[in-house]
């Protein structure tokens, strides 16, 4: 996460207002409006891939999958920020205050970075377990091929599954599977990864 792009304490009104006339966009938390730096190629190819897998096993489902222009708000804690991808099952719930942001994702993935992953395995995380809807968060290493998915349980704990290589990542809360080498398509340089 970024440093705060001022110093006072905002409202959530104030970041909304901000919000609509800005170009770029910020994370709220804690009252306070934070700039989401802009990813890498890289970062975006790997988003779009997720995004396209996902969205290809679910067209015939009452689910959607939303790329980074959506806001996601999470009710419990306040935060407001824009997930990589993010899944919705069933009927859209919207933000109360922010038509604009929703509140019941089933699946949220974070493509890490240098500058974010310590805050997306840690602090951002401990966020969205507040959520009640999320069944699976997933992590995209930038590093190597490696998929994390962070499953809910039934007694509320979190269990890690770990995919790497060329290995198929399950999302059981949707009945989807990310093949890293879907996920990875185009990303590292070598053969492998330019045919297709």
């Amino acid at each position: 996460m970024a440093e705060p792009a001022r110093n006072r304490t905002s409202t959530f009104a104030e970041y909304l207002a901000r919000e609509q006339t800005s170009e770029t966009k910020h994370e709220h938390v804690n009252g306070e409006i934070f700039a989401m730096a802009g990813g890498t190629p890289e970062h975006g190819l790997m988003a779009v891939n997720v995004a396209s897998v996902l969205r290809g096993q679910l067209l015939d489902r009452r689910c959607r999958v939303y790329n980074s222009d959506v806001r996601v708000r999470v009710q419990a804690t306040g935060l407001t920020t824009y997930p990589d991808v993010s899944v919705v099952c069933g009927r859209l719930e919207r933000d109360p205050e922010d038509e604009n942001s929703l509140l019941n994702p089933i699946v949220l993935v974070e493509v890490l970075s240098p500058s974010s992953e310590a805050y997306d395995r840690g602090e951002k995380f401990a966020h969205y377990q507040t959520v009640p809807s999320l069944r699976e968060y997933v992590l995209v290493s930038y590093q190597r091929r490696r998929v994390e998915v962070l499953r809910r349980n039934d007694d509320g704990t979190w269990t890690l599954h770990d995919v790497r290589e060329s290995g198929v990542a399950e999302l059981a809360s949707v009945g989807c599977t990310l093949p890293l080498d879907e996920v990875y398509r185009g990303v590292f340089a070598g053969a492998e990864d330019e045919a297709g």
